[in-house]
C-alpha cells in the first residue's frame, strides 16, 4: 500500500531528492568514501555549500548585498542571535503562534542584559492580526510567516501591508516551513531564517539569508558562535558543518529548479490547498480550523470535525491511517487533524486524502 507522508516536520521530500542522498551515504561523488565520513574541508565538500548558496539565491532572486550561510542549531537557535546581531534599543515582534511566542520569550530574556526592550506588536493564534502600528525607533521588526501548529500564514497582501506600516525599520522573517513554497521580495527582509526541515532538507541545519548592511551596527560583545560575521566570513564553515542535511538541501533546491522553480512549485501548492480546503469547506463532518480564508496556510492545513462528530475522531484517524495517510494528527494544542502539504507532496497525495474524507463521509 502506498503511503502519503502528511508529517509536519520532518518533512516529506522528494523521492529522487532520498534515493540520491542514500547513494551519497554509500559512496559520495565516487571518492569511495560516506558523505557521513568526509571532511567539511574537503576538496569536493566546499563546491556543495557553494552550490548551495547559489542555488538558493537564484531560486529566490536574491539580490546583491546579501549572504546565505548554513548552520546548526535550529530556528529555535536563531531566536536568540537575531536580537545579539540586531538589537540595540528596542526590538518589536508580531505573535502569530507558538514559535513567534518563543522567538518573543528569547528577546524579552535578552533586553534587559542588552539595556534594550521587546515589545508585542500584537497576537493571535487563529488568524493574522494587522491592527497595529511600527514605532519606528526599533531596531527591527520580527514576523513568523506561517504557523505550523495552528495553519495560518500571512498572505502576500497582508505582507504589503507590513511592508508599509514598517517603514524604514529593519525586517526579520521566520520562514522555517514556507521558504521556497512561494516567491518572496527578499530585498524588503534583513534576515530570513528557518530550520530547513520543512521544505528543503532533513533535520539538522538551518538556513539563514543575511542583509549583509545590517550587521555591525551593536557595540557589545558578541559571542563568536553567535556572530553571523563569523559565518559569513567563514563560508558556513567556521565549525563543523552538519554536512549530510546541507547536500540533500542541495538535491532539494536541484530538483526544485528542474521541475520549474518557484513558480512551478507556487501554482501546484495553491492547487493542493485549494483541493483539500474545498473538500473540507464542503464537507458535512469536517471544518477548517482557520475561517478565515486568507489567513489559511497552504502547507499545514488543520481541520477539526464539526460539533456532533467529535466521537469520531478515533474511528476516522484509524481510517485514514489504513488507507496509506500518514502524520495527519493535529498538534497537541490545537486537536483534530493536520495535514502538511509541503513542496515535495504531489496533488495526487493531496487528492488521496480528499477521496478518504469524502468516502469516509460516506460511510457515516
Amino acid at each position: 500500500m502506498k503511503k502519503y507522508n502528511f508529517n509536519a516536520g520532518p518533512s516529506i521530500l522528494p523521492e529522487e531528492v532520498i534515493k540520491q542522498t542514500a547513494e551519497a551515504v554509500l559512496d559520495f561523488q565516487g571518492e569511495g568514501l560516506s558523505i557521513l565520513e568526509i571532511s567539511h574541508r574537503a576538496k569536493y565538500f566546499q563546491p556543495v555549500v557553494d552550490e548551495a548558496e547559489a542555488l538558493m539565491k537564484e531560486l529566490l532572486g536574491v539580490p546583491e548585498g546579501y549572504r546565505v550561510i548554513f548552520l546548526g542549531g535550529g530556528a529555535s537557535l536563531q531566536f536568540c542571535m537575531v536580537p545579539f546581531n540586531l538589537m540595540g534599543k528596542k526590538a518589536a515582534y508580531l505573535n502569530t503562534g507558538v514559535w513567534s511566542k518563543k522567538a518573543l520569550k528569547e528577546a524579552k530574556g535578552l533586553a534587559p542584559v542588552f539595556g534594550a526592550e521587546a515589545i508585542e506588536l500584537a497576537a493571535s493564534t487563529n488568524s493574522i492580526p494587522m491592527d497595529f502600528e511600527v514605532p519606528q525607533d526599533c531596531d527591527y521588526i520580527h514576523i513568523t510567516t506561517n504557523n505550523t501548529i495552528y495553519g495560518t500564514e500571512i498572505s502576500e497582501r497582508k505582507l504589503q501591508e507590513i511592508y508599509r506600516k514598517k517603514g524604514n525599520v529593519r525586517l526579520v522573517a521566520d520562514m522555517s516551513s514556507d521558504i521556497l513554497s512561494r516567491p518572496v521580495d527578499v530585498s524588503k527582509y534583513d534576515i530570513i531564517y528557518g530550520g530547513a526541515q520543512k521544505n528543503i532538507a532533513p533535520a539538522g541545519v538551518t538556513f539563514v539569508i543575511i542583509k549583509e548592511e545590517c550587521l555591525g551596527h551593536v557595540d557589545r560583545y558578541i559571542p563568536t558562535m553567535l556572530d553571523y560575521r563569523t559565518h559569513i566570513d567563514g563560508g558556513s564553515m567556521f565549525n563543523t558543518p552538519p554536512v549530510l542535511p546541507i547536500y540533500t538541501a542541495l538535491l532539494n533546491m536541484r530538483w526544485l529548479k528542474e521541475h520549474g522553480g518557484i513558480k512551478f512549485i507556487d501554482e501546484r501548492n495553491q492547487k493542493k490547498a485549494d483541493l483539500l480546503y474545498n473538500c473540507i469547506d464542503n464537507s458535512k463532518l469536517f471544518t477548517a480550523t482557520i475561517q478565515d480564508k486568507e489567513d489559511r496556510s497552504r502547507m499545514n492545513i488543520c481541520f477539526v470535525l464539526k460539533p456532533g462528530y467529535e466521537d469520531l475522531f478515533d474511528e476516522f484517524f484509524k481510517f485514514a491511517t489504513s488507507k496509506g495517510m500518514v502524520g495527519i494528527k493535529g498538534h497537541r494544542l490545537v486537536g483534530g487533524f493536520r495535514a502538511s502539504c509541503y513542496n515535495a507532496m504531489d496533488v495526487e497525495g493531496v487528492q488521496a486524502l480528499v477521496d478518504c474524507i469524502k468516502e469516509f463521509e460516506a460511510m457515516h
